[in-house]
């Protein structure tokens, strides 16, 4: 009965931890997917659990989001993932990629603590053009180019998620003109901008070794 009740108790305090936890939520692109953790679920995937993986990660304890959350001690709230998605309306071969793009999918991201938008990576990749930087006044056709875009994703974030704390995910090696512009928006908005270098890749995208780079990068700037 004293083994039942001291149970009982350690499992109370389990769920009380649990529930004092901060949670994160991640919006991204293919860099932040993995199959099976990813909401909803028909969003396109990069990595899977399967062998002859397009890079070496197979297991989502390998992905940066997940060593993030991990080694900070979070919960993770949603990750909306979208494999090739792009910030703005524009994306490969100039075809029109609304329905995937981070501005359509802002608003679904639960109710977290924090907030990791890893995103530009295909804008750059896509050849999208960058534009005027734009911070009011916004039309549907402004979303066709990145700067216009990239204002309005940060500027929706902070009045839909008040009191979140939100970081911006810069990739390396892109454009010089998506880099200047990322950190020209998140310094209008008071986000930062935690610009990654020294990512190991496979075809483009993070290999383990560039995964847990990553999350160091990501876990020494939210944890200060």
């Amino acid at each position: 009965m004293k083994n039942l009740f001291l149970s009982f108790i350690a499992a109370c305090f389990t769920l009380l931890a649990c529930a004092q936890a901060p949670s994160i939520s991640i919006l991204g692109d293919s860099y932040s997917t993995f199959e099976g953790y990813v909401t909803p679920s028909t969003n396109e995937m990069w990595y899977y659990e399967e062998p002859g993986n397009r890079t070496d990660v197979d297991d989502v304890t390998q992905t940066w989001w997940w060593q993030v959350a991990d080694q900070g001690g979070y919960r993770l709230c949603v990750n909306n993932s979208y494999s090739g998605s792009t910030i703005g309306y524009r994306g490969y071969d100039g075809n029109d990629y609304s329905d995937r793009s981070f501005l359509t999918r802002m608003d679904h991201l639960g109710n977290p603590d924090i907030i990791l938008i890893f995103g530009a990576t295909n804008d750059s990749w896509a050849g999208e053009e960058v534009g005027q930087y734009k911070y009011g006044g916004w039309q549907k056709g402004d979303f066709y180019t990145f700067r216009p875009a990239m204002a309005f994703l940060l500027d929706h974030m902070k009045k839909r998620y008040p009191h979140v704390k939100i970081y911006f995910l810069l990739n390396s090696e892109l454009r010089d003109d998506i880099n200047e512009s990322c950190h020209t928006i998140c310094d209008h908005y008071g986000i930062p901008c935690i610009t990654l270098h020294d990512i190991h890749k496979i075809n483009g995208h993070p290999s383990v070794e560039g995964m847990k780079a990553i999350a160091r990068q990501v876990l020494d700037v939210i944890k200060q």
